[in-house]
């Protein structure tokens, strides 16, 4: 399994924006340039963590971005799922009869396994961690 481009960006802006001040407003081509992300890319991913209630859409002359949550209630499982759906590692664990063999497939019984310790996982790491981890990454750099 291989998280896309747009987790992995969608990670990057929100570790960003964790690493703010609490209710500050960012600009999509701010946290591009210090995430290294593209901006076209970064704005469009913006739009599905504002749905998910993962940050807050500003309009206006002092529009941007702020987290709608603190970082700490927000896992890389709310991230992750808000830009591509429910983690699943094999069709057949979407629940649908996928495949003839579900009802007896052994390794079926072994993707859910995985899928379920990967999920738990997702849902463990908070971005105020991350935001820690990240600056202390750049504060070495310096």
């Amino acid at each position: 399994m291989k998280l896309t481009r747009a987790s992995d960006y969608a990670i990057r802006g929100v570790v960003y924006m964790s690493m703010q001040p609490q209710g500050s407003i960012v600009v999509i081509p701010e946290v591009a340039r210090e995430m290294d992300v593209p901006v076209g890319f970064l704005a469009r991913i913006f739009q599905s963590l504002s749905r998910a209630g993962i940050v807050i859409s500003h309009r206006g002359k002092k529009g941007g971005y702020s987290m709608a949550r603190k970082p700490e209630e927000v896992t890389l499982r709310d991230v992750v799922e808000a830009v591509e759906g429910d983690i699943k590692l094999n069709i057949c664990l979407d629940g649908y009869n996928a495949c003839d063999r579900m009802s007896f497939c052994p390794v079926r019984k072994e993707l859910a396994n995985v899928q379920n310790d990967l999920v738990t996982s997702l849902g463990k790491t908070n971005f105020a961690d991350l935001a820690v981890q990240e600056k202390a990454h750049r504060d070495s750099l310096e």
